[in-house]
């Protein structure tokens, strides 16, 4: 299934996500860091998102509380609280 996660606090404004089965099958972020967050993308996908949340979860950046990595751990918590 293909979720949309507005983003917060962050360069990048939203996130979009395949998740199949607890597996992440295609991200893709929209605005930020783009060589960064292509970067990201290839390496998550195919990975499963708890082992993804346990990895990114509370990585900062630039002195800010969150991160585009950060923000896909909060994107992959909501869609696992929604029971997908």
């Amino acid at each position: 299934m293909v979720y949309q996660y507005q983003t917060q606090g962050t360069c990048s404004k939203l996130i979009q996500l395949e998740v199949e089965e607890g597996i992440i099958k295609k991200v893709q972020f929209i605005g930020g860091c783009n060589g960064n967050l292509q970067g990201i993308s290839k390496l998550v996908e195919g990975q499963n998102v708890d082992d993804i949340i346990a990895k990114v979860e509370g990585i900062s950046c630039n002195g800010r509380p969150t991160s585009c990595p950060d923000q896909l751990a909060q994107a992959l918590k909501l869609i696992k609280k929604e029971g997908v």
